[in-house]
């Protein structure tokens, strides 16, 4: 497609306001000055509204294409919560009117936003407290290990160095125990994806710190010996860290904090219905047991005995600041209305849809498709595409061959301990008819493999982008930008 540039006619205007009669006084450095116009292109208005919505529609969203993203909950985002996030009573505020004298008659209302979601989720998750702070799931890791290095600071228990984290957990876990401070062990999974046992008792000792997990875990399957392996980890003063990326799959169902753990991140961006991706935004907002609500962030909201909100900074043992002001507000705005329009009832039936349609691909693929664990899935299921690989046809054939069928790819290689991974998260706002399209093309795929395998080599075929030099995009990141397509295998 061609580049704006590329249209510009020389002469060709768009809409002029003329030139101003209001005075301007700025005074500009004449070494900043242009000495001639910006190489801008020539073009009118009607040449840039279909230029950029045309490029519009070559994107690949959520709006327009199914998503089965495994580990990622892309899921749709309901137009009414975008609509009261930027209702002119949240989007105009201030974020210093809060701290005014006599400015929080003013943000009552935000106030009242931040205090309530607090309260829904410490009752959706089973934890006493919450911050609203952390700007990403991520960012609400590091919050919670920071928190747990707090808690072995007070008791004095510093020969605390490790962070236990599984197989199957999330790449960023091992990473925010490090930032941290802590150095992670890793303990391998056993044959039904759960944890090895015998490797976690001998692993911990007096020197761990905690143990970071989350379940369901990333193999998409429920740990049953979860109760058992927090006795493991308290008995040496261990913090039990949930990552709450698979929270859609048990909600109403399992509080983490009933089952053993203490503090735990939430991304309101994959299990709350807001926006996701591309670099943000997000939001990770923490909860924590009473043991370890002392060591929260500030500022916090409280609510006053006469009904008024305010802001509290008074917590000697606070870790402090972790984001500026009250955290990504307007997506917390959109989990509100969510929460606030699903109820108690709505809440569970979305992990029920959630738990259904991926059981329900699992089902429907396993004929065509290596299951990786023998047992009902939750929120996503791990296949192996080692069968067709054996063909010629690998996980990444699989992904090209779905973008010509107008699909996003599943996750492929991750986890990384399955070999030709394909993991497949449908979300439970996705319909039987459009899991059913899914289906039938990926079995089609199952099929092409064993007829005419070189095929897979082409695709995808109706791009503008075919195939890049995956290679070079990797180990060369600034030559790369402008990718040119893959030599022929031959080469």
């Amino acid at each position: 497609m061609e580049l704006i540039f590329e249209k510009s006619i020389a002469g060709r205007k768009g809409f002029c306001f003329g030139p101003s009669d209001v005075p301007i006084h700025a005074q500009i450095d004449p070494k900043y000055a242009r000495t001639q116009d910006a190489p801008l292109p020539e073009v009118s208005e009607l040449d840039v509204v279909r230029h950029y919505t045309r490029l519009s529609q070559r994107n690949f969203s959520i709006d327009t294409h199914f998503y089965p993203l495994g580990s990622c909950t892309m899921k749709y985002n309901p137009k009414f919560t975008e609509a009261l996030a930027r209702l002119s009573g949240f989007t105009d505020l201030h974020p210093l009117l809060a701290q005014l004298s006599g400015g929080e008659q003013w943000t009552q209302g935000a106030l009242q936003v931040l205090y309530e979601l607090e309260q829904w989720m410490c009752e959706i998750t089973g934890f006493s407290n919450f911050t609203m702070q952390p700007l990403a799931g991520a960012h609400g890791e590091l919050t919670g290990i920071m928190l747990m290095a707090a808690y072995h600071k007070s008791k004095g228990n510093v020969k605390k160095k490790y962070v236990i984290v599984p197989d199957s957990a999330h790449g960023t876990n091992p990473a925010s125990a490090a930032v941290a401070g802590y150095e992670t062990l890793s303990i391998p999974s056993n044959k039904d994806g759960g944890m090895d046992l015998d490797a976690l008792k001998a692993a911990v000792n007096g020197e761990t710190a905690g143990l970071m997990m989350t379940n369901p875990s990333t193999y998409g399957v429920f740990e049953p010996n979860i109760s058992e392996i927090a006795d493991i980890i308290h008995a040496v003063d261990g913090i039990m860290y949930y990552d709450g990326a698979n929270l859609n799959a048990v909600l109403g169902r399992c509080r983490p904090g009933d089952v053993g753990f203490d503090v735990m991140h939430i991304n309101i961006h994959k299990t709350f219905a807001t926006p996701h991706g591309g670099g943000g935004p997000g939001s990770g907002p923490v909860g924590v047991n009473e043991k370890l609500a002392k060591f929260l962030p500030i500022s916090r909201v409280v609510k006053h005995s006469d009904g008024i909100y305010a802001l509290d900074y008074d917590y000697s043992e606070s870790i402090g600041y972790i984001a500026s002001f009250y955290g990504n507000f307007g997506l917390l705005v959109r989990a509100y209305a969510y929460v606030l329009m699903l109820g108690k009832e709505g809440l569970i039936e979305t992990a029920n849809h959630a738990v259904l349609n991926a059981n329900y691909i699992m089902n429907k693929l396993e004929p065509y498709y290596k299951i990786c664990f023998d047992r009902i899935c939750m929120h996503e299921s791990v296949f192996s595409a080692s069968q067709q690989a054996e063909r010629g046809v690998t996980a990444t054939d699989i992904a090209k061959f779905l973008i010509d069928q107008q699909v996003h790819p599943p996750t492929v290689y991750f986890p990384i301990s399955v070999p030709e991974a394909v993991m497949i998260e449908p979300t439970e706002t996705e319909s039987k008819q459009t899991m059913d399209r899914f289906i039938e093309t990926m079995i089609e795929a199952d099929k092409l493999s064993q007829t005419n395998p070189k095929i897979f080599k082409e695709f995808p075929k109706t791009m503008p982008v075919t195939r890049p030099d995956e290679v070079k995009a990797a180990r060369d990141v600034k030559t790369s930008f402008f990718l040119a397509p893959a030599e022929p295998e031959s080469s």
